[in-house]
């Protein structure tokens, strides 16, 4: 089994050093959560995702979920894991203290979602689906709706799930079947079958509630006439209490590659009992409030694997001898592999993205809360915009940088990563959902190019691009080798943009073609941004915990001299332009 260590005293240098964004702190509610307390939370957080969570990863994939009898049973330990993990009130901690959360700010509540991919992501996604139903019904439902199903969902007794994909329609749900027929008493019968719906059941709560899209039978086509419905396992009754079983069941469930604890299910609704939310035909609306934050969270499980898949590399480097290095000091036997050049780069490849990721997704979770609770209508709105930005590179470069780093760790292990005794591979098929579920990495791609440079707010880029440059302009001597490398990597970028936005008013073509690397190079920068912020934490307060900083400084050398760089490689290859791509003849 995988070791793992939550990195709290990373996260906690973040929350204390790194919260330094004016409008954020301009919110009253979260200054409470000063470090101490935030602290106290993540150690705690450690403790519950080390000793309770993490061997439940091995478990559940050695005895997937399976379908008896129409009824779904989840890996052993996981029904007595959940059981303690509601009891402690962990799926409560960003939720609304009205409904019973405990209101943390998704600057702590971050930190917890990538401790919890790290130790086990099958077991993380039960719990995960159920606060992305959460956000969607607290931002779009009824009073009536959110009072009598988000306590239960916030305790955790109730979980929730996403029903969107269908046999005829993945990222086109234009093409969706499903169908809501109206009765007299205001709710709908649903009828339809969705697949690929995680969590879809299981035997950890008393209820599920399926947040399903379906058209209505007086709608139009296409997505203009898609509407949202709630839809529970159980009908709930007016006090709150879970009456008879609903027209849901589970036709199948996948027998996957990865995240194999996880239900994967098949789900057929047969006049299934459905009351709509938000506005008729808005239904994609209401939904992307949760499929978006989901995008932000699966970025975090793309972190969170890659974090452990360094650890245990950078464990076994420390441990495993071969061959001679070439400036080995011993005089008989091997040396350990960490003495090799090639093994320290790529450990130090891991690392320097993760932290810059970790560092990112902080700048990122900060944004969120300023466009969800500023009292100023326009700083909400421009923290909106970063975020709808920034939400598919997260999505789609922390999820592809997964694959490489525990790629790379399969490698350092050599033929032990191959097999089964170190839990290496398992991180490996875990990833791979990752840049495919919540929209492919290319759907994240074009989503960026052809709707998120440029809105009905403005081109949104360019204000970022601002907003970087802003920010990166101190002027300490010893961080002046990292400005200008990032600095330079920006004019590449700026370069890339117009050419994009020529590309995509003129020859859309070449610029579908050039959509991955261009979430690739604003990926690059973005993360560069986020590092040197953390750079100018550690020149200014180096005499304060030299070790520290200077790791973070020698990480940072990595990332500007090995990685940052790759940006120009993708902006020279992306501007050949496609034509010769799709004159190409297949057989």
């Amino acid at each position: 089994m995988p070791i793992y260590n939550a990195p709290v005293e990373d996260m906690m240098f973040l929350f204390e050093k790194l919260r330094n964004n004016k409008k954020y702190n301009e919110i009253d509610k979260y200054k409470e959560f000063n470090p101490d307390l935030v602290k106290d939370i993540l150690e705690e957080a450690a403790k519950v995702t080390q000793n309770l969570i993490l061997p439940l990863a091995k478990s559940g994939d050695e005895n997937p979920a399976i379908l008896e009898n129409g009824v779904v049973r989840t890996p052993p330990g996981y029904k007595e894991a959940y059981k303690k993990f509601i009891e402690d009130g962990w799926v409560s901690l960003s939720c609304d203290p009205k409904y019973g959360g405990q209101g943390m700010p998704k600057t702590v509540s971050t930190f917890f979602d990538e401790m919890l991919s790290a130790a086990s992501l099958s077991f993380k996604l039960y719990s995960e689906l159920t606060i992305g139903a959460y956000n969607c019904l607290l931002n779009h439902a009824s009073d009536e709706i959110k009072n009598l199903y988000l306590p239960k969902m916030v305790e955790g007794k109730w979980s929730g799930t996403m029903c969107l994909t269908e046999p005829v329609c993945g990222t086109d749900l234009g093409l969706l079947k499903t169908k809501a027929q109206e009765q007299s008493g205001g709710t709908y019968k649903i009828s339809g079958q969705k697949i690929f719906i995680t969590s879809g059941d299981h035997d950890l709560t008393e209820n599920i509630i399926h947040l399903v899209l379906a058209r209505s039978t007086d709608s139009p086509k296409g997505t203009k006439g898609i509407s949202l419905f709630l839809v529970p396992k159980f009908i709930v009754n007016t006090d709150g209490s879970v009456g008879s079983r609903n027209g849901v069941s589970t036709g199948s469930i996948e027998d996957k590659m990865g995240i194999k604890g996880s239900a994967t299910c098949v789900l057929n609704f047969d006049e299934a009992v459905g009351y709509m939310i938000g506005p008729k035909n808005k239904g994609l609306n209401s939904m992307f409030t949760m499929m978006n934050l989901e995008r932000i969270i699966v970025g975090i499980q793309g972190l969170g694997i890659s974090e452990i898949a360094y650890q245990n590399s950078l464990s076994y480097a420390k441990e495993r001898k071969q061959g001679k290095s070439h400036n080995s000091k011993s005089n008989n036997g091997a040396d350990l592999i960490i003495e090799h050049a090639d093994i320290r780069r790529s450990l130090l490849n891991m690392k320097s993205i993760i932290e810059g990721e970790r560092a990112l997704s902080f700048w990122l979770s900060q944004q969120i809360e300023v466009s969800l609770n500023h009292n100023d209508e326009k700083t909400k709105q421009e923290a909106s915009d970063f975020v709808s930005l920034i939400t598919p590179v997260v999505k789609s470069m922390f999820t592809d940088n997964a694959m490489e780093i525990t790629s790379e760790a399969m490698q350092i292990h050599g033929g032990y990563g191959f097999t089964k005794d170190q839990g290496i591979e398992q991180l490996y098929r875990d990833n791979r959902i990752t840049p495919i579920y919540e929209g492919t990495n290319s759907v994240q791609a074009a989503d960026l190019v052809f709707r998120k440079l440029i809105t009905k707010n403005g081109d949104v880029i360019d204000r970022y691009i601002q907003l970087v440059k802003d920010e990166i302009d101190f002027k300490e001597d010893k961080a002046q080798f990292y400005v200008k490398e990032l600095n330079k990597n920006i004019e590449t970028l700026v370069k890339f943009t117009e050419w994009i936005k020529d590309k995509v008013k003129n020859v859309p073509e070449d610029a579908s073609a050039a959509c991955n690397d261009y979430l690739k190079v604003l990926g690059l920068v973005a993360t560069g941004h986020a590092w040197i912020k953390v750079l100018e934490v550690c020149y200014k307060e180096y005499e304060n915990n030299k070790e520290f900083y200077e790791e973070k400084i020698q990480t940072a050398k990595f990332f500007f001299n090995r990685v940052l760089p790759k940006a120009e490689s993708h902006f020279l290859t992306a501007t050949t332009g496609s034509k010769y791509i799709m004159d190409y003849k297949f057989n």
